[in-house]
């Protein structure tokens, strides 16, 4: 059995619409794939109606966090995502995407870099509006050459040009939010060095007292020490070790079941809500 926990459709920052994500999760030779769309549930519905035979759809977000000033991502699986405090806090992150992203575009236009609030708008075609949007919007306007250019400290990167903060919950305060809405969460990519999110064990420690039930090791940008170091860590506090490609369509190369989950941790995952994984009909 294949299975990817992490992917994104273009209802946040991937490019695919999600009926294309399953299809081509399907076609990669997975048997299952979880929508991990930043901040929003919104693709779900399409997903699961163009579920291809054989493929089972884990529901999930990547939830916009903040630890010592630094951004976090925590992904959540099988919540309610009509539960009230968990939808309002959910809300609250997509209105400070908006509002962000309007100060972002407004910093680089006094850079002189001639995007639009209009162009970036565009290409998020969904609720979620992001940093990846404004990059794009800049290699189009042929300021930078490439997305990871505009990532960079001259530009767009935390503490860059045309940086500003956004809301972010605390992520003890999310894993509480995903558990009491029946769900359960893995902290995402916390050695992906190469993008800042390098978080100690101590953190990931005290994020597992806090109710963390796994921590997502084999990523792409992962490499093999700190991969090893992160399933010595999983193992003494319990935790599932999951596998995930963090496909987001072209600008990670299409790689959805670029790397995967064992069958055992993602079973002991899903034992919170096997009622809420959804199958083709």
């Amino acid at each position: 059995m294949r299975i990817d926990l992490h992917s994104h459709s273009d209802v946040s920052d991937g490019t695919r619409p999600p009926a294309e994500v399953v299809r081509r999760a399907r076609a990669n030779g997975l048997d299952v794939l979880a929508l991990t769309d930043h901040d929003t549930a919104g693709g779900w519905d399409e997903a699961i109606a163009a579920l291809p035979d054989g493929l089972t759809l884990v529901p999930g977000i990547e939830l916009s966090c903040q630890e010592d000033g630094r951004s976090l991502h925590m992904l959540g699986y099988l919540f309610d995502p009509s539960d009230p405090e968990l939808a309002a806090e959910l809300a609250r992150i997509r209105d400070d995407r908006v509002v962000r992203a309007r100060a972002m575009v407004d910093r680089l236009r006094d850079l002189g870099v001639d995007v639009t609030w209009e162009q970036v708008r565009a290409l998020a075609r969904g609720e979620a509006v992001g940093r990846p949007h404004i990059a794009r919007a800049m290699v189009d306007a042929g300021a930078v050459r490439t997305a990871d250019e505009a990532f960079g400290p001259r530009w767009i990167a935390q503490g860059g040009r045309a940086y500003a903060e956004r809301y972010a919950l605390d992520p003890e305060r999310a894993i509480r939010l995903v558990r009491s809405a029946g769900g359960v969460c893995v902290l995402a990519h916390p050695r992906a060095r190469r993008r800042g999110y390098v978080f100690a064990d101590e953190v990931i420690e005290r994020l597992a007292a806090a109710g963390l039930a796994g921590i997502e090791v084999d990523h792409p940008d992962h490499d093999a020490r700190d991969r090893a170091d992160l399933r010595g860590l999983a193992a003494s506090l319990g935790l599932a070790v999951t596998g995930s490609s963090d496909d987001h369509g072209a600008p990670t190369g299409d790689r959805l079941g670029a790397e995967t989950t064992a069958p055992g941790d993602y079973e002991s995952l899903i034992a919170v809500g096997p009622d809420r994984v959804r199958k083709s009909r």
